[in-house]
């Protein structure tokens, strides 16, 4: 993970910059963009998909917002893992996002511990589907592997309630039925299977 790059685009300079000096020392290689214009054209002059990478990006940007930038990556076939940063009042467009497949979303002000576990989240949900392919993810129903790949990216059952538009009770259900296929009895245990140490 020490080598993986990391996409930053958000128009505040202060916490574009601080956010940038915080990945660095966390051993991330990350790459500071002001729009989403400036990410996209540097990031298809330079695409090779070759090393582990993910985009954080801000919701509210003028000229491009978070939503068009990543409806603009769906168009162009950029499938990178993304992380959104919201304030408060943008959570239910975050909602949003995740429907169209961001893998997390975090409310400003969050810490740096909370930014580096969503970071890590979206890493994870991507090998997911690489990394489990055994006869127990084979048994889990298409809603089951939906609220595994929320469960992983730390949502907690009412937000995951709200992205697939169920109730609370059955997402609980479901993850119980999750957790009993995959033979897991707590979360860490399932972040180990799901991380491909387990």
């Amino acid at each position: 993970m020490a080598s993986a790059r990391i996409y930053l685009v958000d128009d505040n300079d202060p916490f574009r910059e601080s956010t940038a000096w915080l990945l660095e020392t966390a051993g991330f290689e990350p790459r500071p963009f002001a729009s989403g214009a400036a990410f996209l054209a540097a990031y298809e002059a330079d695409r090779h998909g070759a090393r582990d990478e993910c985009l954080v990006s801000d919701i509210r940007m003028p000229q491009m917002s978070g939503l068009q930038l990543q409806d603009e990556m769906l168009r162009r076939g950029i499938r990178l893992p993304l992380v959104f940063v919201t304030a408060h009042g943008d959570v239910p467009l975050a909602v949003e996002a995740m429907r169209k497949g961001a893998t997390n979303f975090l409310e400003k002000p969050f810490t740096d511990d909370a930014l580096l576990h969503a970071i890590e989240a979206a890493f994870a949900s991507r090998r997911l589907p690489a990394q489990m392919r055994n006869e127990a993810l084979e048994k889990l129903s298409p809603r089951e592997r939906q609220v595994l790949d929320l469960v992983v990216a730390s949502k907690p059952n009412k937000i995951i309630a709200d992205i697939l538009g169920i109730s609370i009770k059955t997402v609980e259900l479901h993850r119980a039925n999750m957790m009993s296929k995959l033979g897991v009895r707590s979360l860490p245990e399932l972040m180990k299977v799901a991380l491909g140490h387990g």
